[in-house]
C-alpha cells in the first residue's frame, strides 16, 4: 500500500511538469485514474467475497468516470462533437450513482438497524446546501442557457450528483461503525471530488476572470490534481490493511449531538434565511419559492430532530430510573423499591381487608461459600438463587434483594399457613445444594412497615439459632416473647 501511495503521489506531482496538450494531459489523467481503479480491484480481491460489492461499485464508478476523459477528447478533437450532452457525459455521470450505491451498501452493513437520527442530520445538511446549489448552479444551467432540454438536464445532473455524494458522505460520517484509515481514505476521496467540482463551479461564476483562470495552466492543472487525488485515495483505502473493517457492524450507541455537528446543522439551517436577506439587500427576491420550500423542509427536519432528542433523553432517563430501582447483580428490585412497595401493599391490604405476609430469606453459610469457592462463584450463586426463587413464587409475589445475601418477599393474600408453604417451596428450589433460613411475619392490620419487617427479622434470627435451613413464623404481635438476637 505504501509503494502504491508513493507511486501515485509522484505521478500526481509530475502532472504539473508534463508538456502542454490535450493528449498528454488526458493520458496522464487516465493513467492515474486507472491506477486508482486497479488499486480498488486489487484491494477488494483480498477481502471475503461478501465484502467486495461496495468496492466493486467504487471501481465501476471511477472506471466509467476515467474512461470519459479520452472519450471526451476524441469526441471534440476527432469527431468535432462539442455539444451537450456529449458521448462522455454518461460516463462522467456514472460516478455519482455508482459511488452512492457503494456508500449505501457500506452504511447498511455498518448499521443493519435504521439510524433515523443520522438520516435526519444528513437530510438537514443536504437540504441547506442543496438550496445554494439550486440558486447558484442548477437553476442557472436549467433555465438560463440557450440549449435544449436534454442538455439542460445533463448539465444540471452534475450538481445533483454532487448533492447525492454530499448526502451519502454526510450519512456515512454521521453513522456508527469503525473509523480506521480505510474509512477516512474513502471519505477523503469523496471530499476531493466535491472540492474539485466546487472549484469549477466557482471559476464558472467568475465570468471573464474565471475564463482567464481556466486558461492559466497551473490553475487548471491544480484543479485536475484534486480529481487525481480523489482517484488515488480510493485505491489507497482499498489496499489498506483495515479495509475489511469498513463494512463491520457498528455497536448501537445513543444519539450524540457534538459541538461540531451542532455548528454544521445550525449553518445548514441558516442558509435559507441568510440567502433571503442577501436577496432583500439586493432589492429583489429572485428565489422566493425555493427559499420558502427549503425553510419549510428545514423547519420540519429540526422538529423531527428535536423529537428524536427528546425521545432519547426520555429513554435514557427511564434507563437510569430502572437502574436505580434494580439490583445490579441479580436484576431483582432493590431495597429502594421494597421501601416504596411495602407501604403501598399494606394500604391495599387494609382497604381490601386481606391478609399480607412478609418473609426474610438469608442464605446459610454464605461467607464460608465465598471463602471456599471465591467471590465470582458467590455472585453466581446469588444470581442463580434469585432466579430459582423467583420462579418458585407466585406472579403476585415480590422478591427483592434486601442487602448482601439477604432477600425479602412480599406475599399478598396469604396468612401463616399459605406463607409457610410458599417459602418452603422456595427453599426447595435453592440451587447448588444450598439452603437458607427464613423468617415470616403476618401483618396484624395496624403495625407499620418497619414493625412488620422487624418481626420477620426476629423470626429469621430464630431460624438461624435453631440450626438454619428452616422457616420460622413470627408469633402474633400480642403473644411475642421478649428475645435477643443471636449472632448471625
Amino acid at each position: 500500500m505504501k509503494r502504491y501511495a508513493l507511486v501515485a503521489a509522484l505521478a500526481i506531482a509530475a502532472y504539473q511538469l508534463i508538456p502542454s496538450g490535450g493528449w498528454w494531459e488526458s493520458g496522464w489523467q487516465v493513467a492515474i485514474g486507472y491506477l486508482g481503479v486497479a488499486g480498488i480491484l486489487a484491494g477488494a480481491r483480498r477481502l471475503p467475497r461478501r465484502e467486495r460489492l461496495p468496492w466493486w461499485c467504487f471501481a465501476f464508478g471511477l472506471a466509467a468516470n476515467v474512461t470519459g476523459i479520452p472519450v471526451s477528447i476524441y469526441a471534440i478533437d476527432v469527431l468535432g462533437i462539442d455539444s451537450l450532452p456529449g458521448p462522455a457525459d454518461p460516463m462522467f455521470l456514472l460516478l455519482y450513482p455508482a459511488c452512492g450505491l457503494g456508500m449505501a451498501i457500506l452504511i447498511r452493513r455498518r448499521e443493519p438497524r435504521h439510524n433515523w437520527t443520522a438520516l435526519v442530520d444528513a437530510a438537514t445538511i443536504t437540504t441547506g446546501f442543496g438550496l445554494l446549489a439550486w440558486v447558484y448552479v442548477i437553476k442557472p444551467v436549467a433555465v438560463g442557457q440557450d440549449i435544449d432540454m436534454l442538455g439542460r438536464a445533463v448539465q444540471a445532473a452534475y450538481p445533483i450528483g454532487d448533492l447525492l455524494l454530499l448526502a451519502m458522505l454526510t450519512r456515512l460520517l454521521r453513522g456508527g461503525g469503525p473509523r480506521g484509515p480505510a474509512f477516512w481514505w474513502i471519505a477523503g476521496s469523496l471530499i476531493a471530488f466535491l472540492v474539485g467540482d466546487l472549484a469549477w463551479v466557482v471559476i464558472g461564476d467568475l465570468g471573464s476572470t474565471g475564463v482567464a483562470l481556466e486558461d492559466t495552466q497551473w490553475v487548471h492543472r491544480c484543479i485536475d490534481m484534486v480529481f487525481l487525488v480523489a482517484y488515488t485515495l480510493f485505491g489507497i483505502g482499498a489496499l489498506h490493511g483495515d479495509a475489511r473493517e469498513v463494512g463491520s457492524v457498528a455497536p448501537r450507541q445513543p444519539a450524540r449531538l457534538g459541538r461540531g455537528l451542532l455548528v454544521l446543522l445550525a449553518a445548514a439551517s441558516l442558509i435559507a434565511p441568510g440567502l433571503l436577506m442577501v436577496q432583500l439587500a439586493q432589492g429583489q427576491v429572485r428565489d422566493g419559492w425555493a427559499i420558502a420550500i427549503c425553510c419549510t423542509v428545514l423547519f420540519l427536519l429540526v422538529v423531527v430532530r428535536m423529537a428524536q432528542l427528546v425521545r432519547e433523553i426520555e429513554r435514557q432517563a427511564a434507563t437510569v430510573r430502572d437502574l436505580a430501582r434494580r439490583d445490579e447483580l441479580t436484576g431483582l428490585p432493590n431495597r429502594r423499591v421494597w421501601n416504596e412497595e411495602l407501604p403501598r401493599a399494606l394500604e391495599l391490604a387494609r382497604r381490601d381487608r386481606s391478609p399480607m405476609s412478609v418473609a426474610l430469606l438469608d442464605l446459610d453459610h454464605f461467607k464460608i461459600f465465598n471463602d471456599t469457592y471465591g467471590h465470582p462463584a458467590g455472585d453466581r450463586l446469588l444470581k442463580e438463587a434469585s432466579a430459582a426463587w423467583h420462579g418458585a413464587l407466585r406472579a403476585v409475589d415480590l422478591l427483592a434483594r434486601y442487602g448482601g445475601e439477604e432477600f425479602v418477599v412480599l406475599l399478598p393474600d396469604v396468612s401463616e399457613d399459605g406463607a409457610r408453604q410458599i417459602v418452603e417451596r422456595v427453599l426447595a428450589a435453592t440451587p447448588q445444594g444450598q439452603t437458607f433460613s427464613a423468617g415470616i411475619a403476618v401483618w396484624d392490620g395496624s403495625e407499620t412497615p418497619e414493625e412488620l419487617v422487624t418481626r420477620a427479622d426476629a423470626a429469621l434470627y430464630e431460624s438461624k439459632a435453631g440450626g438454619r435451613n428452616r422457616v420460622t413464623v413470627a408469633p402474633p404481635v400480642d403473644s411475642r416473647p421478649e428475645m435477643s438476637h443471636p449472632a448471625a
